[in-house]
């Protein structure tokens, strides 16, 4: 598993007026390509009357797969760019769908390649561009008389602090990213002067912006 990856956070939609077409960018993040046909068929029923609903998408640690469709619009002019930004902003498993409604203008091939490009953008931006970093949940156990320095140092250094629990300790239980593992325990540790227990949970990834989580 990658240690960290760019996607996007959730559902986004936003649209553009561009020489009177109408131009609707979704987006969504996704974990297979069913996944999304199944968004791309979604948008496309919304929109029957539309123009074009031209899309892109890919899917796997490494963009493994990689689609894109002009739907009616010349060759290059639409999928390939919207392909692009997903690509310039190094996504993972992601769909974007751009909807256009014709405005009686003709763009030419110049203007269509920067609209569906703004289209794509948008999109993706209403979905939110997160990184997704890959973190353990950990759980750590301390005597009371320990609870006070320890939580301060975790609030004070920015931790992913879950939930706490009390019992006849104090059982702290946080998000630490994997690859930072062995350094957490120690500093525990020594913080402690060894009166911790830590205990290593699953693994999942959380969504961070700026640096701060998102739930």
């Amino acid at each position: 598993m990658k240690a960290r990856y760019k996607t996007i956070h959730g559902y986004g939609e936003d649209e553009i007026i561009i020489n009177k077409s109408r131009f609707i960018g979704y987006a969504m993040p996704i974990n297979s390509e069913e996944e999304a046909l199944d968004f791309i068929e979604k948008i496309r029923t919304k929109h029957r009357d539309a123009t074009h609903n031209v899309y892109a998408y890919v899917v796997g640690e490494e963009n493994n797969i990689q689609r894109f469709s002009d739907d009616g619009e010349p060759s290059g002019t639409a999928g390939i760019p919207a392909l692009e930004v997903i690509k310039k902003e190094d996504l993972r498993n992601v769909v974007v769908v751009v909807t256009r409604y014709f405005g009686g203008i003709k763009l030419g091939s110049g203007g269509l390649i920067r609209a569906y490009t703004k289209g794509a953008k948008i999109g993706l931006e209403a979905g939110i561009i997160i990184e997704k970093v890959l973190h353990t949940k950990v759980k750590v156990r301390i005597d009371y008389t320990l609870y006070g320095m320890v939580e301060n140092y975790l609030m004070t250094n920015g931790y992913l602090v879950d939930n706490t629990e009390y019992d006849n300790a104090v059982n702290i239980y946080l998000y630490i990213e994997s690859s930072q593992l062995d350094d957490f325990k120690n500093l525990i540790t020594d913080l402690t002067s060894g009166n911790a227990l830590i205990e290593y949970g699953e693994e999942e990834y959380i969504s961070m912006k700026d640096g701060k989580w998102l739930r």
